[in-house]
């Protein structure tokens, strides 16, 4: 028998090789981790313990691939226990005009006004105002209504008009009294200024007329002074026989007479 031959030389591996075995370990290495992160605990969890896979063990064989042998190891599961969560209670709000309770309403949902729907009035004093009818009707400036606090709510529609106007702004009318209130004091300083106001708003009226009045006098007494200077023109009437051969003619607008001679 021949005695073993002489060893085989291990050839160096190339640039290529090696960057081609560093891109396998570094794949393998990912697989490993998405494995831990997409199942973290065994699927059917026993009393405490389970088998569970363990990860797989990277064997390098040195010829440019990796081989992955599974074991089962055992593994103590801790029970996760979650605490219950609170018992929640309803805050349950009273309606001003019935003294009911009621979780929502209109009202309390656009406007943080405590009536039920079975209780508002739409057309009375639930009524919702225009922002020109709250300004004009009491009152108000913008400042009011915008700045001051706290802000007045108001919803949004559509102009009936023309709908290519911009949306209306529309108030609660309650709200807008009780800001009226807030800004003039009472009823009676809102009623005096209101009376204040028309008082002014007659006065300029008056004004105007007699403005107008006046530029209407001038331009008659203009065309009477045009007319009174321009050039007369005579109207004759029939011609008077005064002598032989003399003969006169008399304008009927002013008198002027006129002699001539006939030949």
């Amino acid at each position: 028998m021949e005695g073993p031959g002489p060893a085989r030389e291990t050839l160096p591996l190339s640039a290529a090789m090696r960057a081609k075995i560093e891109r396998n370990r570094q794949r393998a290495l990912m697989l490993r981790h998405a494995r831990l992160a997409a199942r973290p605990y065994p699927a059917t969890p026993g009393q405490g313990s389970a088998k569970v896979k363990a990860p797989p063990k990277i064997i390098d064989t040195g010829g440019g691939f990796f081989l992955e042998e599974e074991e089962e190891e055992e593994h103590k599961v801790e029970k996760i226990v979650h605490q219950p969560g609170p018992v929640l209670e309803f805050d349950y709000l009273i309606c001003e005009e019935c003294g009911k309770q009621f979780m929502d309403s209109y009202l309390m949902q656009h406007f943080d006004w405590t009536t039920c729907d079975n209780c508002r009035d739409v057309e009375g004093k639930h009524k919702l105002i225009t922002r020109t009818e709250a300004k004009e009707e009491y009152l108000l400036k913008d400042c009011d209504l915008d700045k001051r606090e706290p802000m007045l709510k108001f919803i949004l529609k559509k102009n009936p008009h023309n709908s290519q106007w911009g949306d209306m702004k529309l108030y609660l009318k309650l709200q807008v009294i009780k800001r009226s209130l807030e800004v003039w004091g009472s009823e009676e300083a809102l009623q005096e200024a209101r009376e204040t106001r028309q008082d002014n708003r007659e006065k300029m009226k008056q004004k105007k007329f007699d403005k107008k009045v006046k530029e209407l006098r001038r331009a008659v007494r203009s065309s009477v002074w045009k007319r009174g200077t321009s050039s007369h023109q005579h109207e004759y009437g029939p011609e008077e026989n005064i002598e032989e051969d003399m003969y006169k003619k008399t304008c009927t607008l002013c008198g002027h007479e006129l002699t001539y001679e006939k030949m």
